[in-house]
């Protein structure tokens, strides 16, 4: 079942994330930030993004959420996707349904583009944003130093909807949440 993340969601996700701060590079996040860190983070960001999680059988086994991508104005309509599976659950398409869901919503919100990071060469997950119809945007050489390696970063982009002019204001998951677009996109994902 896909949901909306809630604070009691936040040992689970600090579970699923511990692995690639501490032994993957996924994140470039060096030191594994705390249980209650995770929490607020979640509830933060829920104010103007999705963040989502897949639950089975009462088991948190994945999550993906957006974030903005830059601090600027000017860049409202573009925010910066992530997704983190467990390692019990991944092969599964979790990942796909999980992600396109978050796509959606974005949508919803009134986001034009989203935007994917990768490690490289982050195989599987560039397969996954390819997929999902992201395109190569560009490479930053060099740009993160972790495990005593310096690590490329690929950046995909994904085009969600045209963009007006003038744009509409985007709309915050925290309104967004309350509307009858989302509980239909939640009834679709979760059928």
């Amino acid at each position: 079942m896909i949901r909306i993340a809630h604070a009691d969601d936040a040992t689970a996700v600090h579970e699923i994330y511990t692995p690639s701060v501490l032994h993957g590079v996924e994140t470039f996040e060096t030191e594994l930030p705390g249980v209650d860190t995770m929490r607020e983070r979640m509830l933060t960001r829920l104010r103007h993004y999705p963040w989502i999680v897949w639950e089975e059988h009462g088991r948190v086994l994945a999550y993906a959420y957006a974030s903005r991508f830059r601090e600027r104005a000017a860049y409202d309509w573009i925010a910066e996707t992530s997704i983190y599976v467990h390692t019990d659950a991944r092969r599964r398409g979790i990942a796909r349904k999980l992600y396109g869901t978050l796509l959606d919503a974005m949508r919803l919100q009134g986001i034009n583009q989203a935007v994917g990071v990768i490690t490289l060469p982050g195989h599987s997950s560039v397969t996954m944003h390819e997929a999902m119809g992201f395109t190569p945007a560009g490479v930053w050489r060099s740009s993160g130093y972790k495990l005593d390696a310096w690590w490329d970063v690929g950046v995909w982009q994904l085009e969600l909807q045209p963009p007006e002019n003038p744009p509409r204001r985007v709309l915050p998951f925290a309104e967004l949440r309350e509307t009858g677009g989302w509980a239909a996109l939640l009834q679709r994902a979760n059928a």
